[in-house]
């Protein structure tokens, strides 16, 4: 991938940032916090279950934190940008 020259955490921080857009774009009525801590809870998630000594597979709580932060970052610029259109409308 193109995308291994920047790291595995990047990478993590790519696909959870672009699930967070998707998301608060598919459902515009949906609480961005709601989006958030599901989306959160899937990192963890996915990283307890990679604990699982046969999957050989490493669990790195630095992986969910930084799911965790592109979530948060996303949701943040999606929350900003409805702010200001519902600003605009009469």
């Amino acid at each position: 991938m193109p995308t291994d020259q920047f790291g595995d955490k990047f990478q993590h921080m790519l696909a959870f940032a672009t699930m967070s857009l998707l998301a608060a774009l598919a459902y515009p009525t949906a609480k961005l916090s709601r989006i958030g801590e599901r989306f959160s809870f899937l990192g963890a998630l996915i990283e307890v279950l990679q604990s699982i000594p046969s999957l050989h597979r490493d669990c790195d709580i630095r992986d969910w934190i930084a799911d965790t932060l592109a979530i948060t970052v996303v949701l943040l610029i999606v929350w900003s940008v409805r702010r200001q259109r519902g600003a605009r409308l009469p």
